[in-house]
């Protein structure tokens, strides 16, 4: 089984807070999201990579983009979703070595 590389969480908090950020500046905010949301795609893909990264940063593209979903803590939940789908696949090589 090939080990595979998790983000921190405290990166993924910090990460979800500078998505939030744009609503520190009132008008601003909501063009700065304009130039964020790529920005913040790619480093969620880069950070996450396979199915994960590709639908997340799919779907964290689209929440930056569109006006009072940056709430959405994405790199959080992703980093939930991936530790536990971690420990499923952990489990399951347990079972399966018990089997033989």
């Amino acid at each position: 089984m090939e080990k595979r590389y998790t983000p921190s969480l405290l990166v993924c908090v910090i990460m979800d807070l500078l998505g939030c950020a744009s609503y520190a500046v009132p008008l601003l905010g909501e063009v700065s999201d304009v130039i964020w949301a790529p920005i913040s795609a790619i480093i969620f893909y880069r950070m996450f990579g396979g199915t994960l990264g590709t639908f997340g940063s799919l779907f964290n593209f689209m929440e930056e983009l569109f006006p009072g979903l940056d709430f959405i803590p994405t790199f959080t939940l992703s980093w939930v979703m991936q530790r536990i789908t971690q420990g499923w696949k952990v489990q399951k090589v347990k079972m399966e070595g018990q089997k033989a």
